[in-house]
């Protein structure tokens, strides 16, 4: 089975009611404050707990959306930050919901002709997948995880992940477990952010994942990373990544 790719069309993901302003500092993980062209300092939901390399510059534009939840502990949530002209997505809750809608726009060709996806449906060692492919005419069931991508310190090139992520190379094992099964096994990387044209595992921040990245695909495991642009009026998908 091929890695898979994602077609030239047009997909995009509305953003409503984004809110520009300025980083002012992001703390304690979950916390960024932020100064909105009124001069107003408000306290934003940061939903990425992720060092976030090369984002958190003071004083670097930032988008905001004002939350709909009356339970929610924040006003606001953080969406995107820009790093020199490029506006990077930040919001983990993201890509689940993207790639989701794009498998089933059928943009993801290797991923297409299950009539049954699945979210986050148990499986391995008290895990949970992010996407569970089901009932295809001609292959077996698909276990799809969804990574987050940010990171990218080498013109054109995506990099995951930003820190060590024991998390993330015990995921890529038990995938490799279910390749063993009979199953197939995907990683679908979402980069939010479209000047990038390829993808590699990061070995110097985290060589542990890495070595289980190489481990993953030697065993079968298919790979995709797709780039999606974000902007003021949301993310659209730009391309798919090649991978190193």
């Amino acid at each position: 089975m091929s890695s898979g790719h994602i077609q030239t069309t047009p997909f995009e993901h509305r953003v409503d009611g984004l809110i520009k302003g300025r980083l002012v500092s992001r703390y304690k993980r979950f916390f960024a404050d932020i100064r909105l062209e009124s001069g107003e300092i408000v306290t934003a939901h940061c939903p990425n707990p992720g060092k976030m390399l090369g984002l958190l510059v003071e004083d670097t534009p930032a988008l905001i959306t004002e939350s709909k939840n009356p339970k929610a502990k924040l006003k606001y949530r953080l969406e995107a930050l820009k790093e020199g002209d490029q506006w990077v997505g930040v919001n983990t809750g993201w890509p689940n919901m993207l790639i989701k809608e794009a498998i089933i726009a059928g943009l993801v060709s290797s991923l297409s002709g299950y009539p049954v996806i699945r979210p986050e449906v148990r499986y391995g060692h008290n895990s949970r997948i992010d996407l569970k492919l089901e009932d295809h005419p001609s292959f077996a069931d698909a276990y799809v995880e969804v990574k987050n991508v940010h990171l990218s310190r080498t013109s054109g090139l995506a990099e995951f992940p930003d820190c060590v992520t024991e998390r993330g190379a015990k995921h890529l094992y038990e995938l490799i477990d279910m390749v063993a099964a009979g199953y197939r096994a995907v990683v679908v990387f979402c980069v939010q952010r479209d000047d990038v044209d390829r993808f590699d595992a990061c070995a110097d921040l985290d060589p542990k994942f890495a070595a289980a990245y190489r481990t993953a695909r030697a065993a079968g495991v298919e790979i995709i990373a797709l780039s999606f642009g974000f902007d003021e009026n949301g993310l659209s998908f730009k391309r798919t990544l090649e991978i190193l």
